[in-house]
């Protein structure tokens, strides 16, 4: 039996250039994860931290970085008391050109059986990645709530 993970693919009218910088950019996420900013120096083994509102909310290590293919970090939520004490989880993103379009395909995996973080992420993906192809596109975002992130969990 396979453990429960998330998958998520999208077709982005970008170039890899583009999309790396917008997930590696402290200043490119802020936009479009809701006020979130990314903090690493993206080298394999250091430290990775998701800010908000100068908050860590997640935390993790760098566990793979080959700029314009594939990005790879450890990823422990620290916000919501309902979530931490679910296990490290890993997210991969995939870039692959795909004649004028990027093709990104996000794994996030390590999940427990009947673990609330899989729903949490489960909402929260479809939202920030949908703003991450509207600011690559269009240069506007979707107008989100930041609500959508909580969705899946009972988060206070």
């Amino acid at each position: 039996m396979s453990k429960p993970q998330f998958v998520y693919v999208s077709y982005i009218e970008t170039t890899p250039e583009k999309l790396w910088e917008a997930l590696t950019s402290s200043a490119f996420t802020k936009q479009y994860w809701f006020g979130a900013e990314v903090r690493s120096d993206w080298k394999v083994g250091s430290p990775f931290a998701l800010l908000l509102d100068g908050e860590v909310t997640d935390s993790g290590e760098i566990l793979e970085a080959d700029p314009l293919r594939r990005l790879s970090y450890s990823f422990k939520h620290h916000k919501f008391e309902e979530l931490r004490g679910e296990p490290i989880s890993r997210v991969v993103f995939t870039i692959e050109p795909f004649g004028s379009l990027v093709r990104l395909t996000v794994l996030h995996d390590g999940f427990v059986e009947g673990g609330k973080y899989l729903g949490a992420v489960s909402n929260g993906w479809p939202a920030i990645l949908s703003q991450l192809k509207s600011l690559l596109e269009t240069g506007k975002l979707l107008g989100i709530p930041r609500a959508a992130l909580n969705r899946g969990f009972d988060a206070k």
